[in-house]
């Protein structure tokens, strides 16, 4: 190949000694620069690289970027433009059907492109034309991305670690961590919803596909488990749904960094990504894994469905034991209140005997001990009648009493002036005690009157 530093056409472009007579216009370089990239690069070249900034006009052209592959954010080493003009978009999108049925260019997607190199004289910059593909690169290095990813887990025991994790009983908590607005979405909350049951959705908004996903994904899980640790929210189960789409699309489910986000999850993580035959490395560390975004709501509600059910069945259990318990009580109960019954006749009629007896008995001793009490009584009364004041009125005696009403016996009780008052059997008289009236006099040796004691006086 010609060195177009060296070639007669270009000597003077590219020799200091250019004067002034040698200046050329912007056209006549960009001319010039055209030749030279095509003579450097006549045919078509196969150049791998990583797409960044890919966008799809109205017109049917795509545009990306195709760079060294580094990281998602990271600022590439190398970076050439590439322009997908629609005929041979038309091209491409055959051969990756033919390839591999389903796969789109997408940022982050590592892709092996047939391109002629040209010079784009109104941007003033060299451009891929892009021509072909090949789809079996990319799925390749898919593959073998996921292979690695596979591998590294294994080795670090990081496959089953969130399937350990306790699912409640009642998952009723739930966090969606989904594109809002997808069919993904959409499907998961008519589940929820058709279930009539009582979940509690917290929505976590993210993108599910290109080289911003996997962060975004990833961003999201660890809000849950800080949330969760802190306290802050109680969350059952993480669910991560994405609908179907191409195996690029799909992609940012293989990476390595929301693989461990899942695994170290602190609650069980439910995933439904995709369609039916697509398993993610997401899939292989999570809890649970679904087809579909529905079954993987489906499965949550078959598990509060499920409790429910078995708590029926464990009602309806126990009040068959209790009534079939109580039956055989009552049936015991029948039996021992008809032995209970003789015994209780026969005990009765010990009792009654025993009671007529002690009924005779204590009759006779009641006479006997209500006759003595009568014969005491009549003895009672004959001496309270021989003590009746009113009797010794009748035989003459007379009771005086002092301004208390108590009876006087002895002069002793009397002062000048009392007023006193003395009982006859017809009457009484009221006097006062004068100082002359008052004559002591000593008493003798024996009282020959009883009465005199009660203050009785003739």
């Amino acid at each position: 190949m010609t060195d177009p530093t060296n070639s007669a056409d270009s000597g003077a472009l590219f020799s200091p000694e250019v004067g002034r007579t040698d200046t050329v216009t912007v056209a006549e370089l960009a001319a010039r620069i055209a030749r030279v990239a095509a003579q450097a690069f006549p045919g078509d070249l196969w150049v791998s690289g990583q797409i960044r900034n890919l966008k799809r006009s109205n017109n049917g052209h795509v545009y990306f970027d195709l760079v060294e592959p580094c990281p998602a954010g990271a600022t590439p080493r190398s970076l050439l433009a590439v322009t997908l003009l629609a005929p041979e978009r038309q091209v491409v999108n055959a051969q990756i059907k033919r390839a591999v049925g389903a796969m789109r260019m997408e940022d982050g997607v590592e892709v092996r492109i047939q391109a002629r190199l040209r010079w784009y004289e109104p941007r003033g910059s060299l451009q891929l034309r892009m021509t072909a593909i090949d789809p079996e690169f990319t799925l390749g290095r898919l593959k073998a991305d996921r292979d690695r990813v596979m591998a590294t887990l294994k080795a670090e025991g990081l496959l089953a670690l969130n399937s350990s994790r306790v699912l409640p009983l009642v998952p009723l908590r739930l966090a969606l961590i989904t594109s809002t607005g997808t069919a993904a979405h959409a499907d998961v909350m008519a589940e929820l919803d058709g279930s009539g049951l009582a979940f509690s959705v917290w929505l976590l908004d993210v993108r599910t596909q290109g080289a911003e996903a996997a962060g975004q994904v990833v961003a999201a899980l660890r809000s849950v488990s800080g949330a969760v640790s802190g306290g802050e929210r109680e969350v059952d189960v993480v669910l991560v749904v994405r609908g179907g789409g191409a195996t690029t699309d799909l992609a940012a489910f293989d990476d390595e960094a929301l693989a461990r986000a899942i695994a170290a999850s602190p609650v069980p993580v439910f995933t439904g990504i995709g369609h039916e035959i697509d398993r993610s490395v997401a899939d292989e560390v999570a809890h649970s894994a679904h087809k579909t975004p529905t079954a993987a709501a489906g499965a949550l509600v078959d598990q509060v469905r499920g409790f429910v059910a078995r708590l029926d069945q464990v009602w309806a259990a126990t009040r068959q034991a209790a009534l079939a318990t109580a039956g055989e009580a009552e049936r015991r109960l029948d039996v021992r209140a008809v032995r209970l019954g003789r015994g209780v006749n026969r005990t009765l009629t010990s009792h009654e005997s025993r009671l007529q007896s002690l009924s005779d008995r204590t009759g006779r001793a009641a006479a006997l001990t209500l006759t003595r009490a009568e014969k005491d009584l009549d003895g009672l009364a004959a001496r309270a009648r021989a003590h009746d004041p009113a009797l010794a009125l009748a035989r003459g005696w007379s009771i005086t009493t002092g301004p208390d009403g108590r009876a006087i016996r002895s002069v002793s009780d009397l002062v000048p002036g009392t007023v006193i008052e003395t009982r006859l059997v017809d009457g009484s008289v009221t006097s006062t005690v004068t100082p002359d009236g008052i004559h002591p006099h000593p008493a003798p040796n024996a009282d020959p009157n009883p009465e005199a004691s009660t203050g009785a006086r003739p």
